[in-house]
């Protein structure tokens, strides 16, 4: 009989085994990624798209065309396309970032024979149709209407903005002429440029038998979607000169907070070490900033910080809402806890217990045969291989106190800060 007076017993971490996917190259140059790992007949593909050109006079061509990939091609209406992926039990979405687009579907293994080939026919026959891309706009408009009256949503913007410059994919505040001014013209011509071969990347997870991945080869290995070799221009981040902004609101009940500066990426030799840092001052429930910010002074719900690894650039944030009059008290609090990781080391037992919670989150990722494929995206998209995981676990059960103390006089110093506050201050 179980004795709930004792706790139960538990083991340390040694190592995190990842499996890794297996690497084909289509005949039309694709690569293709199978993790075949799973018991249920369920797939996972992935069409990967980076974005290689950016234009502020067309900030929204990238996230337009992906939205409207399933709007029509020149076989099916956008309702028989939804029509026939419901049929089938699958389930197909597309997904736009900063720096790639990607579709994916979700799928029985026994139906990727009759889904796959409309897939294909998205990919290289999307029509845009001029009457989905006037509900496209309004419909955007409509929402950027009702998120331009949410503080967080505003901090957020401005604070890119700020970071990275209104001019670069990463800062551009999108306004609502922005989408008054996409054409079907301009869509076709970035859906061309974007979603072919030579610039896809196939990963594909689940239980893939060899006649699926055989499938997957000869629907997309051809070469009738191969497109012309586009350069990479886009433009760096150029950050503003004004460190602190406020975009004061009168009426506000809440400010929102955003506090950060670009940072160092994943290729860093610091970046494991950071991530360790930012767990300890705002990246789990018992951070520092929770406790202090939510738990002692009561001034918010939820506050937190994090580091962040894009394809062109980095930033390390801190973002959290708080009641319009303890505004300025906040702020104080947070710098209070950044200063106080410069100038004393960690206690044993509260790295202790950081150590603890990332080493079983990143085991606790790994529920199921897609955690391995996102695993592996994390990396391969960085130029990274899985060396990576195994210097961040050792990082992890290693770094000293001394060692974060000095992370954080390197790369945590309040006049590199920028400072963004939507509401009052």
């Amino acid at each position: 009989m179980l004795n709930r007076t004792q706790a139960p017993s538990f083991n340390t971490i040694d190592a995190i085994h990842l499996l890794q996917p297996e690497k084909q190259v289509l005949p039309n140059g694709t690569p293709l990624f199978v993790l075949n790992v799973g018991k249920e007949p369920l797939v996972k593909i992935e069409w990967i798209f980076e974005h290689k050109q950016w234009s502020q006079a067309a900030p929204l061509l990238t996230a337009a065309c992906n939205a409207m990939l399933l709007n029509g091609t020149t076989k099916h209406s956008s309702a028989e396309i939804a029509d026939f992926v419901d049929f089938y039990g699958a389930f197909l979405q597309t997904e736009s970032s900063f720096d790639q687009s990607s579709v994916t579907l979700y799928c029985l293994s026994k139906n990727l024979t009759v889904v796959l080939p409309l897939v294909k026919e998205i990919l290289v026959a999307a029509t845009f149709p001029e009457k989905e891309l006037i509900t496209y706009q309004k419909t955007q408009q409509q929402k950027l209407q009702v998120n331009m009256q949410k503080n967080d949503f505003l901090a957020r913007k401005t604070f890119n903005e700020q970071l990275f410059g209104a001019d670069t994919a990463y800062g551009c505040f999108v306004q609502s002429q922005h989408y008054d001014a996409l054409t079907r013209t301009d869509l076709l011509k970035a859906y061309q440029q974007i979603y072919t071969a030579n610039n896809c990347t196939i990963i594909a997870s689940g239980l893939l038998t060899d006649d699926a991945v055989k499938l997957v080869t000869t629907t997309f290995g051809e070469t009738d979607w191969l497109g012309e070799e586009v350069p990479l221009m886009l433009q760096l981040p150029q950050s503003a000169n004004e460190k602190c902004k406020l975009v004061h609101r009168e009426d506000a009940l809440q400010s929102a907070i955003r506090i950060g500066k670009l940072s160092i990426d994943k290729k860093h030799p610091d970046y494991v070490g950071m991530r360790v840092l930012n767990t300890v001052l705002g990246g789990y429930f018992g951070s520092r900033l929770m406790s202090n910010i939510r738990e002692e002074k009561g001034y918010t719900y939820g506050i937190g910080s994090n580091i962040l690894s894009m394809q062109h650039a980095s930033y390390f944030y801190i973002s959290t809402e708080v009641g319009a009059e303890v505004c300025a008290a906040a702020i104080k609090e947070i710098y209070k806890e950044i200063k106080q990781l410069r100038e004393e080391p960690i206690p044993a037992q509260e790295l202790e217990l950081v150590r603890n919670y990332m080493l079983g989150m990143l085991l606790g990722d790994l529920e199921n045969a897609f955690s391995y494929a996102d695993k592996f995206k994390g990396i391969y998209f960085s130029g990274l291989d899985y060396t990576y995981y195994d210097n961040l676990v050792h990082t992890i059960k290693t770094i000293t106190p001394k060692q974060l103390q000095e992370l954080a006089n390197t790369h945590l110093q309040e006049n590199s800060f920028f400072e963004v506050v939507v509401g009052k201050n």
